[in-house]
């Protein structure tokens, strides 16, 4: 093995050395590692020797001498031996081990390797494939989108092509109106031309009248309730459109024939409007202006009442008996009632104040009998003869056998007589017992608030029907978007305030501003109007928002006026639904509109751009005192985001907490008045009360106005008011001097605090001063009179209304709904400043409220107000039980969100610590409780409708399948307790079906939409708006199902509906203001050419149309009749206006009931009908309506309604 090597010994691992060969052998240590092999040789050694030490011969070597202690020896390389050779195979042996152990490894990687080639191979298919399929798609694609590209090309070509043609047909029609207009000016011209030589003629005793032609001014055109107009009987002239007059017709009777009452002339410089253009004109005005009555005060109906030393017992009688029945009726429908009233004043203390509240009532009641004190003989004359706008006025007048009434009763009443019919008082005259007239007198205050001030057509109404969800009339218009009208009349109050102010000095140079940025190009950000407090932002705002109403027509202004912090005005989920509703109503647009407060936030900016794209012009959008509402800018997100192109953003803060991200954008600051302005608002405002500062009391004005906090808008106004107050009491150098010691506004108001509380007649009136106040400032929304009234018995009318227009004189208070608060924050800071330092005088007027209402709640009595009130002041205190146990009055939850006060509701809970989950059920929990208590049919009907309510609730916060329970019992209860087929059971259809549909339950929903269509158009008629919301409804349906042609053939039924129903609406409401206007013709046309002529039958005829449309039956029935006998008289039995008139009465009979008469009628307007088509050749011309087509009304509605009609009643 070449060399010898040194081999371990296995006693002690010592060197063994090779003595064989020349060189020896070198001493090294053998590893570890080789052990087994120094075992392998040491065991063949042995075997070696054994066998050399059996087999030894003679010829054999001697051991060596020095070789005693040998145990192994070195061998010859050259050589073969068996231990080289086992060596060798035992190393073969393990190698051939490794190799194995190696061989199967690898073999198994190999079979790995081939199965994952394997799937690899699968998946690289499987991946070819699915490219071969998306190369396939995306070639289909390709191709669609290159014929959208084509289609998309085509249509704008056609559209180019569309809007030349329009412009073309467009300016050929204005060239055709203007045309006819200049010739239908002519032919008036000329007709008043003969008229006036008609006059002359009979004048002069020449009688020029040919019966076989009609009058000049008696054109007809009849117009059905439908706005179409009939192809029935001619004679109209100018064959124009229907005029205004012709569009004031009767609602038509909902279970009743399908045509109406129809008026005749057509005369006046609008004959010719296209009647679409007309309604789409109307009704953008009805919808985005609320109209509300203006012989209310703030939603309150103030009756103030004038009596004498002789009519006392019918003055106490009435306050006694009726007043509180009245009040209970305006409670029920959302009003206040106030019944003011003063002592005889001896001493006319109280001159300045009655005429105040004379200007701000209502309803004005005179209670006299024979005498009228000289005292009381003003406010009669400034209550009943200086009444411009028209309120009503009630004058009992109890009557003695032998006895004479004074000369100036008898002179007042006769004046009173004398007026016009628009100013004329209702005069009652009694001769019997004083209770029996009192009874008399209540009757008609009682009709003239519901029909005269509230507007409500039917006076026969329960008082507890008004007040119920049908007469609810937000969600009648807005489907299931709960609308609190309160809210919207706070609103339209803040506005009239802030822009009924003088004081605009300087603000030339900021309009021109705010012109710019709604004239500047796209996108922009909003404009902030910043300046201190008082500084004049919301009367900048308002006074602007009327200039652009005034050039501007087309451009929609919403705005909205935050009042203080934590007023409902600051909620931010109430802002922005009530911003988007009034996009809606605009656009009439019914779709589903969430309350979740935050998917509501969420989901502005999409409805501001969808809604926007509709309007045709520009919107703007004016959030004033933004910085009020709590965590603005986390809710008021939108501002940030771009704005759509047609929409500008304007919001005013005070300069010291405007948000810091907002600082950025544009900004246009309010500075201070410049002195020579402040004071000459102050010297103005001294010389309207006829008071006039002497050089030296100008010159310290002039040194004193001379800082910006001195020269603050609202500072200076507060200033003026309290010198000419001062001028008036006789100490101005006095109240002078403190006012040039007042270096604020805060510190201004609490001079004007301190001198009002002075000038009342005695501690007590000065400590109840300070408690109303108080109250005032820890409620929620102010707090009504008649509410003071309550809190403190020993308060008169007298002593509360003055001290009242004291206050607001001074800018403190005003009146917002109906409630007393704060005109501006500084007020209420400085109320706070002044008498709450003590967190005890909080906490007990805070008491004092809560105790209040929850005597109300004891009482049954749950109003907007307590619901409003009571738990919000429990959240301020702290009381989370009282809280919880409030929320649990149905009744309480109820009114909040048929509101539409759903954040406010949902806060609540989370204050008390439930969530959703747990909500529901304790509400559920508790509508059992109160199932169990119900007996009766109006509980159940009550009890239904909380049901519905909860039901709804649960669906605004996503709990669909726990919504569909109460819902589901509601709709048993209606159908159990009133009828299948009562239109309340279509509500409770329409709502489960609401559920169904967010829940993608689309044919159960199309199932109960079809079913509460159908029970409405039994219960309502085919027109009525309840129907529009069900085709709403079912068109919303059909579109998620990607129907559109369903879809769209409902929508266009539900806006047909919805436009007639808007243009009655605005007809019928203004019904009671052109009744004396068709007197007054009446009575010209009687004086001009005499009480028989066809003109006053015309005059006649048109009066009695008005007279059915307001469902006064009996008056419009003489009319009719009087007019009919003038023309059978003057034009002959056979002649076309007869056939109007009989017409007309077949109507008026049909209404009334009685049917024979009706057929008759009818049978002889269609008998002259016939004969005039004979004449003309078979024939009857039609008049094209303002839609392009005509109307028959032979084909819609032949004499067999009426037949129809009488064999029913057999």
């Amino acid at each position: 093995m070449g060399t010898a090597s040194s081999l371990v010994s296995p006693a002690g691992g010592e060197v063994i050395e090779d003595t064989y060969g020349a060189g020896g052998g070198e001493a090294c240590e053998i590893p570890v590692e080789v052990k087994p092999k120094a075992r392998l040789l040491r065991s063949s050694f042995r075997r070696g020797a054994a066998a050399a030490a059996a087999g030894a011969g003679p010829g054999s070597l001697p051991r060596g001498a020095g070789g005693g202690g040998l145990l192994g020896a070195s061998f010859k390389s050259t050589g073969s031996s068996v231990p080289e050779l086992e060596y060798a195979a035992a190393e073969y042996e393990r190698l051939k081990k490794e190799y194995e152990i190696f061989r199967v490894s690898k073999n198994q990687e190999l079979l790995s390797m081939g199965r994952r080639e394997a799937k690899l191979d699968t998946e690289n298919k499987r991946l070819r494939a699915e490219l071969q399929a998306l190369q396939k798609t995306y070639q289909k694609i390709l191709r669609e989108k290159e014929s959208a590209l084509e289609a998309k090309y085509q249509a704008m070509e056609r559209a180019a092509t569309f809007e030349h043609d329009r412009d073309k047909v467009k300016r050929q029609f204005k060239i055709f109106r203007e045309t006819k207009e200049n010739e239908i000016q002519d032919l008036l011209r000329a007709k008043r031309e003969l008229e006036s030589k008609l006059q002359r003629l009979q004048a002069q005793g020449i009688q020029v009248f040919d019966p076989g032609e009609s009058d000049s001014d008696d054109n007809c055109t009849d117009v059905t309730a439908a706005g179409t107009q009939c192809e029935y009987w001619t004679g109209g002239a100018l064959g124009s459109e229907p005029s205004i007059g012709s569009m004031i017709q009767l609602q038509q009777s909902f279970r009743g024939p399908e045509f109406a009452h129809s008026s005749i002339d057509v005369e006046g410089p609008f004959a010719n409007v296209n009647r679409d253009d007309w309604d789409v004109a109307v009704a953008s005005l009805l919808q985005v202006t609320p109209l509300f009555s203006h012989s209310l005060w703030s939603n309150a109906v103030r009756c103030y009442l004038i009596y004498t030393d002789e009519t006392q017992p019918e003055m106490d009688l009435f306050l006694k008996d009726y007043s509180p029945k009245l009040k209970r009726m305006c409670e029920t429908m959302g009003y206040f009632f106030h019944a003011i009233y003063f002592p005889i004043d001896i001493e006319n203390q109280y001159h300045a104040v009655r005429k105040w509240e004379i200007e701000k009532s209502s309803l004005v009641i005179l209670f006299i009998h024979l005498t009228l004190p000289s005292l009381l003989l003003e406010d009669c004359e400034e209550a009943f003869l200086k009444n411009p706008e028209g309120k009503p006025r009630l004058i009992y007048h109890r009557l003695e056998d032998g006895k004479v009434s004074s000369d100036s009763v008898q002179q007042l009443i006769d004046q009173v007589s004398s007026l016009n019919k628009t100013n004329k008082a209702k005069i009652i005259d009694h001769s019997g017992d004083a209770t029996e007239g009192v009874y008399k007198t209540y009757i008609y205050v009682e009709k003239i608030i519901k029909q005269d001030i509230l507007g409500f057509e039917n006076t026969d109404l329960e008082t507890k029907d008004l007040g119920s969800e049908d007469s609810v009339p937000e969600e009648d218009d807005f489907g299931d978007v709960l609308w609190d009208i309160h809210d919207e009349q706070e609103q339209m109050e803040t506005f009239q305030q802030a822009s009924n102010s003088a004081h605009e000095l300087g603000f030339e140079k900021y309009y021109q501003r705010l012109n710019d940025l709604v004239a500047a190009p796209a996108p922009i950000p909003p404009l902030l109007v910043s300046g201190g407090p008082g500084s004049g932002k919301s009367l900048l705002l308002s006074k602007w928002i009327q200039l652009q109403q005034k050039n501007s027509p087309n451009t929609l202004i919403l705005s909205h006026f935050v009042g203080r912090p934590m007023s409902t005005s600051s909620e931010s989920s109430l802002i922005i639904k009530r911003l988007t509703l009034k996009l809606m109503q605009h656009s009439w647009s019914v779709s589903a509109l969430t309350l979740d407060p935050a998917k509501l936030l969420e989901e502005f900016p999409r409805w501001l751009e969808k809604l926007s794209a509709r309007h045709q012009g520009s919107i703007i959008i004016i959030i004033d005192s933004i910085d009020q509402v709590q965590q603005v800018e986390k809710h008021m997100k939108w501002l940030i985001d771009p704005l759509p192109v047609n929409v500008r953003v304007i919001v005013s803060v005070n300069v010291e907490t405007c948000p810091p991200a907002w600082r950025l954008w544009p900004t246009l600051h309010l500075d201070p008045l410049n002195p020579k302005d402040a004071k000459s608002l102050i010297i103005a405002e001294c010389h309207s009360v006829d008071i006039k500062l002497n050089k030296e009391q100008e010159k310290k004005l002039e040194r004193h106005c001379c800082s910006a906090t001195t020269c603050n808008a609202l500072y200076v106004t507060i200033f003026g008011k309290m010198i000419s107050c001062a001028g008036r009491a006789g100490n101005l150098d006095k109240i002078l001097h403190q006012c040039f010691q007042c270096q604020d506004t805060i510190s201004l108001y609490r001079l004007a605090l301190r001198s009002i509380q002075e000038s009342m007649a005695n501690d007590m009136d000065k400590e109840l001063m300070k408690q109303i106040l108080c109250l005032i400032n820890v409620s929620h929304n102010g707090v009504s009179e008649s509410e003071l009234m309550e809190l403190y018995p020993e308060l008169s009318w007298a002593v509360l209304t003055s001290l009242i227009h004291s206050l607001h004189k001074m800018c403190l208070l005003t009146y917002g709904c109906g409630l007393l608060k704060f005109q501006h924050l500084q007020a209420w800071e400085t109320v706070r400043l002044e008498y709450m330092d003590d967190p005890a005088i909080v906490s007990s007027c805070r008491q004092k409220l809560i105790n209040y209402f929850t005597m109300q709640l004891s009482q049954d009595r749950v109003t907007w107000r307590s619901a409003d009130e009571l738990p919000w002041l429990f959240q301020q205190q702290g009381s989370k039980q009282k809280l919880h146990d409030c929320l649990l009055n149905l009744f309480v939850s109820q009114n909040l969100y048929k509101r539409g006060h759903f954040a406010e509701l949902l806060s609540y809970w989370q204050f008390v610590g439930k969530d959703k989950s747990a909500m529901a059920a304790e509400y559920f929990d508790s509508l059992k409780q109160y199932e169990k208590s119900c007996e009766g049919e109006e509980n159940m009907i009550c009890l239904a409708d909380l049901y519905e309510t909860l039901g709804r609730f649960l669906k605004d916060l996503g709990l669909l399948s726990q919504a569909v329970v109460p819902l589901q019992r509601s709709l048993e209860i209606r159908e159990t307790a009133l009828d299948p087929d009562h239109p309340r059971v279509a509500q409770s259809l329409h709502q489960l079906a609401s559920v169904y549909v967010q829940w993608k339950k689309f044919g159960n929903a199309e199932q109960l939409y079809k079913q509460a269509l159908e029970i409405s158009e039994n219960a309502y008629g085919v027109e009525h708006p309840h129907i529009a919301r069900e085709l709403e409804a079912l068109a919303t349906l059909y579109q998620k199902q990607n129907k559109y042609e369903q879809a769209e053939h409902f929508r266009k039924k539900s806006f047909k509906i919805r436009q007639k129903a808007t243009r009655r609406k605005g007809n019928l409401g203004k019904l009671d203001k052109a009744v004396p206007l068709y007197e007054l013709a009446v009575e010209i046309r009687q004086k001009s050419f005499g009480p028989k002529h066809p003109s006053v039958a015309t005059a006649l005829v048109n009066l009695a149309v008005l007279y059915s449309q307001m469902k006064k039956h009996i008056e419009a029935l003489p009319l009719y009749e009087r007019a009919l006998k003038i023309y059978e008289d003057s034009l002959g039995r056979m002649h076309p206006r007869v056939g109007e008139t009989l017409k007309n009465l077949a109507v008026l009979s049909y209404e009334e009931g009685d049917f024979e008469k009706a057929a008759e009628l009818y049978k002889r307007a269609m008998e002259i009908k016939e004969a005039e088509t004979s004449l003309l050749g078979g024939k009857a011309p039609s008049r094209p309506s303002s839609s392009g087509d005509t109307f028959s009304l032979k084909t819609t509605h032949s004499p067999n309604v009426f037949l129809q009609g009488q064999r029913t009643l057999k």
